[in-house]
């Protein structure tokens, strides 16, 4: 709407409209023949016309109000310049695909001692006999003591340590994974020396997790791939990825179904492979956050996980929906779980700095009466265990302190400082009354007794 700047001259007759009739900008009068501001206006152009909608009666062919104009156009095609932009983005989008997928590292392996096999021919996993107590049976000590002094330090990774476990049933080696991206395998008698490295990570590995007999391993790490191992001649098996970052990993303990395992991710599920096909054959997608942890409990019929979304999930084996879900508005995540010696608790080290005691029977329910707490350890996922007698608990924290709690009055009974930095795990060796390991972000691997 724009202003005219002539006006008719209110003092002339209006009946004889001639140039001299109007005031103003006279020659712009002439121009537009002295119509007035609103009367100026190019007339308006004719309406879109609508594709006629058919009879209202007929519900099929009635298109109303919802018929499209005559002149639309269906389609949208990019002009030629925004399909240039397209395909730009797009091929750079496939380059950073490419570089994230690159083949998995070269794996490698350092034998570290002279001889792999002694004079009778038996490797390093054979178990030592003259160590003073039978490491073979399954019998564990009757009493336990506080551990009190430092006994050995196994140095060796050069960046902090994430893991550490002990060989099934003997516990006379140590696994231990780091994010120097490297995996090493030490003696925890006599020389206590480093016998293998096994390096084939391109980052910080995880998560270890041996076989029921110990001569193979799976390790996860943050390179998104999940790599089996033989612990002996320290050869990769088999490699794993579903292009998602593995938070922990399982063998099933079930004799007959060591070929499976389970994997927590970064994508929220639990996936489970088989290693002779190399194929996923499960997922277990119902938690709400990254997957921390994964225990086998009720004789390995089902296994509980839990996961950043604060809950904790219970599920019987191949069943992909969880049949418990255990979630309080006060919990919080839990990211390091461990099952009792006696199969009857699960220790939670929740990350509002204490240690929660649930029930690994049946009901899943929290005891009250058993919370363990005194340590600073927000943040971080510290091991918990037990010592093999369930008289104490031990966990590390924040501080690099080892924490050794009684069991029964869940009273704080010892702190040591052991590590510089956090202290991540610490576990009671099973056939010692006071043997410990500890392990740190400083790199270093400690035992205690």
């Amino acid at each position: 709407f724009r202003f005219t700047r002539y006006a008719l001259d209110p003092s002339v007759d209006t009946s004889a409209v001639s140039s001299s009739s109007y005031i103003g900008a006279v020659e712009e009068a002439e121009k537009n023949k002295g119509l007035m501001a609103f009367e100026t206006g190019a007339k308006k152009t004719e309406k879109r016309k609508k594709v006629k909608g058919g009879d209202a009666s007929d519900i099929d062919s009635f298109l109303g109000p919802w018929a499209k104009y005559q002149d639309e156009r269906d389609g949208a095609k990019p002009s030629e310049d925004e399909q240039k932009e397209l395909d730009e983005i797009l091929a750079k989008r496939q380059k950073r695909g490419k570089n994230e997928e690159e083949a998995p590292a070269e794996e490698k392996t350092v034998l570290h001692v002279k001889d792999a096999y002694d004079y009778q021919g038996r490797s390093y996993l054979h178990v030592p006999q003259d160590v003073g107590i039978n490491l073979r049976s399954a019998e564990v000590p009757d009493k336990c003591y506080l551990p009190k002094k430092q006994l050995h330090v196994w140095t060796g990774h050069t960046k902090g340590v994430s893991a550490i476990r002990l060989f099934p049933v003997s516990g006379h080696l140590l696994l231990s994974c780091s994010m120097d991206c490297k995996i090493k395998l030490w003696e925890v008698y006599n020389d206590r020396r480093c016998v293998r490295t096994f390096i084939g990570h391109s980052k910080a590995v995880r998560d270890v997790s041996f076989n029921n007999s110990g001569t193979q391993f799976l390790s996860a790490a943050y390179d998104r791939y999940l790599k089996l191992w033989d612990s002996e001649t320290g050869q990769c098996i088999a490699r794993f990825t579903n292009k998602k970052v593995p938070y922990c990993v399982k063998f099933n303990p079930d004799e007959d179904k060591q070929q499976l395992f389970v994997a927590g991710m970064s994508d929220k599920k639990i996936v489970q492979w088989d290693i002779r096909s190399g194929e996923v054959v499960q997922e277990y997608d119902r938690h709400l956050g990254a997957v921390n942890t994964i225990t086998f409990v009720d004789e390995n019929r089902r296994f509980v996980s839990t996961s950043d979304d604060k809950s904790l999930r219970v599920w019987e084996w191949d069943i992909p929906v969880d049949f418990k879900y255990i979630a309080e508005p006060s919990m919080h995540s839990m990211p390091a779980v461990t099952l009792s010696p006696n199969g009857k608790w699960l220790a939670c080290q929740s990350m509002d700095n204490q240690i929660l005691i649930f029930g690994a029977q049946n009901r899943f329910r929290l005891n009250k009466k058993k919370i363990f707490k005194g340590h600073m350890v927000a943040g971080y996922a510290c091991q918990v265990d037990f010592s093999p007698d369930m008289s104490y608990v031990v966990s590390g924290d924040a501080d690099g302190k080892l924490n050794i709690w009684d069991w029964k009055t869940t009273k704080l009974y010892h702190r040591i400082k052991a590590h510089d930095k956090v202290c991540i795990s610490a576990l009671w060796h099973p056939h010692e009354t006071s043997k410990v390991i500890t392990c740190g972000w400083d790199g270093q691997i400690k035992l205690w007794d």
